[in-house]
């Protein structure tokens, strides 16, 4: 389970890989559970007749087409069914991660992910435990040519009764067992798991894919060999 990871540095890069401005609101250099971090999403904006994507249009029937913007949002899903932000505060930290298997059957992901709430979660790297010596060794894992990772996740925007809204995302994640990297961390005994990393050139298409079922193909384990894992050190 990925519950911490490392937000792009320089802010530049935001603008450099994934094509929108840096956040407004400064995110932490590290993240952890119920933080603000920035993920990527889609939006749809009114445009003239010739700009506009073949078949889509908005509430009044006028021409829009996609447009890519960064959100700033809480690290830990909260779903809208939710009743109170009390109740946001405890779900949330259990809801950091979703496995991708159970985005149809999950009460806390069905509704985002039918809806298309898709996004791309910007990331250096992510930690994970190395189990191995029998005690938690703290593991960076990052790119091997170091350019950021660009990870699936889902989006939600929840509104309380007192109108308190909360945005929040949660990243996707796949089976690890037989990666040839991953495998090796966290807790010993438990199914192996890692974050849906995507590839660079199917940015766009992961965020434009229609079905929910076309969608699904793009979350798969990414190469052991375009990874590398380094123990953090110790101050």
């Amino acid at each position: 389970m990925t519950v911490h990871f490392e937000t792009l540095h320089p802010a530049q890069l935001y603008t450099d890989v994934f094509g929108v401005p840096a956040p407004d609101t400064p995110v932490g250099r590290e993240l952890w559970p119920r933080q603000q971090g920035a993920f990527v999403r889609q939006r749809r904006e009114p445009v003239s007749p010739g700009e506009a994507t073949p078949g889509a249009t908005d509430a009044e029937g006028g021409p829009t087409a996609p447009v890519l913007e960064l959100q700033v949002g809480q690290f830990g899903l909260v779903p809208r069914w939710v009743k109170s932000a009390s109740d946001a505060k405890l779900r949330s930290p259990k809801l950091v991660n979703a496995r991708s298997e159970t985005l149809t059957t999950s009460n806390n992901l069905r509704e985002a992910w039918l809806a298309g709430q898709r996004c791309i979660v910007p990331m250096q790297a992510f930690f994970e435990d190395d189990w191995r010596s029998g005690k938690a060794v703290p593991t960076r894992i990052t790119r091997v040519d170091g350019q950021p990772m660009g990870v699936a996740g889902v989006w939600e925007r929840w509104v309380g009764a007192d109108g308190t809204e909360i945005v929040s995302f949660t990243l996707l994640t796949v089976n690890a067992n037989s990666h040839a990297l991953l495998h090796r961390y966290q807790q010993p005994g438990a199914e192996k798991r890692m974050p849906a990393i995507l590839n660079e050139g199917g940015y766009g298409a992961w965020l434009n894919a229609g079905h929910p079922e076309k969608a699904r193909e793009f979350l798969r384990a990414y190469p052991a060999n375009w990874l590398t894992a380094n123990p953090v050190q110790k101050k």
